[in-house]
């Protein structure tokens, strides 16, 4: 997994974030940057976010299962959860 590409994740997550988490491109966008990635962990965390964001709880949980990681408070916290271990 290239660096890039987790730049990528990190920068349209915070667009997402920008705009309070809400359906529409920008979660579309974080969504489909995680499918070209499933199977990595970082990605598969992000995917869990996504559905989480959208409400599609089992789905969601299919995915935090997938990438060994658990909901964390709100989705705010969780994404400067996230964020932090990404930027690591």
């Amino acid at each position: 997994m290239a660096k890039t590409d987790l730049a990528g994740l990190i920068e349209a997550f915070d667009r997402l974030a920008a705009n309070g988490f809400t359906m529409g491109a920008d979660w579309q966008a974080v969504h489909e940057i995680c499918q070209a990635h499933e199977g990595e962990q970082p990605f598969d965390w992000g995917h869990a976010l996504c559905h989480r964001i959208e409400g599609d709880d089992s789905n969601a949980d299919y995915w935090y299962r997938r990438a060994g990681k658990r909901r964390t408070g709100s989705v705010g916290d969780e994404w400067a959860a996230m964020r932090a271990e990404l930027s690591a």
